[in-house]
């Protein structure tokens, strides 16, 4: 399965619903949810207020990537205002484990997500645990930043990895996505596809018929 998942960081909040609206009138499914506290990375971003009042407008499912300090304290509410699925930092997690298992019990999908330093192995135990691994391609934290080439190689190691095991698991990739670089994560082994401004910046709607379009012709090149 592969889908887009527009950020809705890089989305122009004064027409916010208007957005979601043509997204979801062409056809895009996932909605990436980035929620920043300023302190486990620079950038503050939004909380429960705003996906509350998205979720009363749309019915996509709403992909939140908790970038918080001891996301554990926070999973209850995410998921009262409407999380379909979340995503939290090994890098935040006093006990990983632990967080992950309260995500499930909560009755929502649950993801994990390394750093661009953070190596796959120290996530590689928790394939069973978790529906997607999030890789980060970018620092987390601020939107329009360049992809890093040298996270095609945890991509890859990542896939093969999860392969190996036959586990069920999705890759997610967040970071620096374009026409070029979204060939080079889905050939790696990704297939669920964060991307910002290469969504919002220009017509919504051209960009998601070129972008939907250009995902299908690589689908199709890999398999």
């Amino acid at each position: 399965m592969y889908q887009l998942c527009p950020s809705i960081l890089s989305a122009d909040f004064n027409r916010l619903g208007e957005q979601i609206k043509i997204l979801e009138n062409e056809g895009v499914e996932w909605l990436h949810i980035d929620v920043m506290d300023g302190d486990f990375v620079p950038s503050i971003s939004f909380g429960m207020p705003v996906i509350k009042s998205i979720r009363k407008e749309s019915k996509m499912f709403f992909d939140v990537h908790l970038m918080v300090t001891e996301p554990e304290r926070y999973i209850q509410d995410f998921v009262n205002c409407g999380a379909d699925s979340i995503t939290v930092h090994a890098e935040a997690c006093e006990d990983l484990e632990r967080t992950i298992e309260r995500i499930k019990d909560a009755g929502v999908k649950v993801g994990v997500s390394i750093k661009p330093a953070t190596p796959v192995n120290d996530i590689s135990h928790m394939l069973e645990d978790v529906d997607m691994v999030l890789v980060m391609t970018v620092q987390p934290g601020f939107g329009g930043q360049k992809y890093l080439n040298e996270c095609t190689e945890k991509i890859e190691e990542l896939r093969e990895l999860i392969d190996r095991e036959h586990a069920d698991v999705d890759i997610q990739v967040d970071g620096g996505i374009n026409d070029e670089t979204m060939e080079t994560v889905m050939k790696a082994g990704a297939n669920l596809l964060v991307a910002g401004s290469y969504v919002f910046n220009g017509d919504l709607a051209s960009n998601i018929k070129h972008i939907t379009k250009r995902m299908q012709h690589i689908k199709e090149e890999i398999e």
